[in-house]
């Protein structure tokens, strides 16, 4: 597998809207004292907030991004950092099991909205209703290294990771992920499966990601349908 360089700035990242508001129980009482207590209390079931205090098997505390103790210098991302590092599915992701999270982004909106949009997608087949709206937020990343890259080489044969079927591409990248992450790589760049022509890239380590910042907000929409459009906001 070959070694890319990257010093790229503002690689997409879409994460849903309802995860990139303010804490909804602020809205259930009437002091800031009243909603520390129901924050410790969201805490005890938060894995995010458990894994900051804690760790967990699969991931060191002392990965995560740093919490800086004055709340006017807390950096704008942390929690949504850790937060894709610690709330999984159950079976994982393309290059990340159930256990450990990882960041996934794009060198593009529309890689990564495809990207998501899949998944999307798929839920709502499950319950053979195509008809939804689901709106999202860009967190932009810059990335500085040099990390594996799954594009093949003229004529190269794909690598079993990148099999379209989750039931078989994923066993594989979940394997690759580990073996590259046990060789000392932090992330790797690989072609979107889902997007022909889009790049992706995927963090196995929380510390490479830098000045995460937000940026538009789009709409997915479905009307009946297996494809949605997208709209922005």
């Amino acid at each position: 597998m070959r070694i890319t360089s990257v010093n790229d700035r503002a690689l997409v990242r879409l994460i849903s809207e309802t995860h990139h508001k303010p804490p909804v129980l602020r809205g259930l009482v009437d002091s800031d004292e009243e909603a520390a207590v129901l924050a410790e209390i969201e805490g005890e079931t938060s894995a995010r907030l458990i894994a900051e205090a804690q760790g967990s098997p699969a991931l060191d505390r002392r990965e995560l991004a740093f919490a800086r103790r004055s709340h006017d210098l807390t950096l704008y991302g942390q929690s949504h950092i850790n937060a894709a590092f610690t709330y999984t599915r159950p079976s994982g992701n393309r290059f990340n099991t159930g256990e450990r999270g990882a960041w996934y982004c794009a060198w593009d909106m529309l890689t990564s909205a495809q990207e998501v949009g899949f998944h999307r997608t798929r839920e709502l087949g499950f319950i053979g209703r195509y008809e939804d709206e689901a709106r999202y937020v860009e967190l932009l990343g810059d990335f500085i290294g040099d990390f594996p890259d799954l594009h093949p080489d003229l004529h190269g044969e794909a690598h079993a990771a990148l099999d379209p079927a989750p039931e078989r591409g994923y066993p594989a990248g979940q394997r690759l992920a580990a073996d590259l992450r046990a060789e000392g790589h932090r992330g790797l760049i690989y072609p979107s499966v889902r997007h022909p022509g889009g790049r992706c890239f995927v963090a196995f380590d929380p510390g490479i990601i830098q000045n995460v910042r937000p940026g538009a907000s789009w709409k997915l929409v479905w009307q009946g349908a297996p494809e949605f459009t997208i709209e922005g906001l």
